[in-house]
């Protein structure tokens, strides 16, 4: 059986709202592990409140979790052993509390050169590239069985859209390696960089697809570029595009080893005339895939 969750965000009113949905809707919760830590002076990592509320949450409910990071960087290059063991080491104390069923992150760079650039960078398609990120992934799976990284939505590529899931494959050879397959990601690359989505599914080994993420994103404004374009935003505050439920439902069923299908909303974007939205939302996910 596949099943649906939703994801946790770290805002009180969101969670509070959201209540009834995550308790009577969702079969589990998508946390970003890296939302409930707080830095220390000393640059490790401890517990803050959101932590704690979600830890209760899964206690009281008897749902499990999974993760979804934005931290670890999969596609930094360069030596940042000291960054990456400190972040492992959050990650393992993260495990230790939540159990997460599998964990993902971002596919790109999102530390370069020392410095973090906040959202990921995409990465040349290489055997370099991808052998750095089997290198990541490898040494997640020391703490966590089973990990992945998801298809980023990107406003520029280093090399061409239908060459992104061979690259893909080259990653994903390790056993218990998979991909989290983000349709929304997918539509916006397609409108902002102009390819088929449907061509670049059929280049997709889904043998290899976990979880899938479907959400909504909204347009950016004209004066943001000199060109005055319009690019669509992976900003996960607005309802489910059409195009991409029609994805879904038809790549779910081709998906074998298919686990979870996760609703994403952001924070700050969820009021109480969204909340019905987002019950029939996971209604409507759970329609497809059951």
């Amino acid at each position: 059986m596949v099943l649906v969750g939703f994801t946790l965000q770290p805002e009180r009113e969101y969670c509070g709202l959201l209540e009834p949905l995550l308790v009577e809707d969702a079969d589990y919760f998508e946390v970003t592990p890296e939302t409930t830590w707080v830095r220390d002076g000393d640059e490790l990592f401890r517990p803050n409140g959101f932590w704690r509320l979600f830890r209760e949450l899964g206690e009281r409910t008897g749902k499990p979790f999974i993760a979804h990071g934005v931290g670890l960087s999969l596609g930094t290059f360069a030596e940042d052993g000291a960054r990456l063991a400190r972040c492992l080491e959050a990650i393992r104390m993260s495990q230790e509390a939540f159990r997460f069923l599998w964990y993902t992150d971002h596919l790109g760079a999102t530390v370069l050169d020392g410095r973090a650039v906040t959202i990921p960078v995409p990465l040349p398609m290489t055997s370099e590239a991808a052998a750095a990120v089997r290198d990541r992934l490898g040494a997640l799976q020391e703490i966590v069985p089973d990990v992945g990284f998801e298809n980023s939505a990107f406003y520029y590529l280093l090399g061409k859209p239908l060459e992104e899931p061979a690259f893909f494959g080259r990653i994903l050879e390790r056993p218990r390696t998979h991909l989290l397959l983000d349709l929304h990601n997918l539509f916006t690359n397609a409108v902002n960089l102009g390819f088929d989505a449907e061509a670049w599914l059929e280049r997709l080994d889904l043998t290899r697809v976990i979880e899938i993420h479907v959400s909504g994103g909204s347009a950016s404004e004209p004066e943001w570029l000199p060109s005055r374009r319009v690019m669509r935003l992976d900003s996960h505050d607005a309802p489910v595009p059409e195009e991409v439920w029609r994805l879904l439902e038809r790549t779910a069923p081709r998906c074998p080893n298919l686990r979870g299908v996760t609703l994403e909303r952001m924070e700050g974007t969820v009021g109480e005339g969204d909340v019905p939205l987002l019950r029939e939302e996971l209604a409507r996910v759970r329609r497809t895939v059951g």
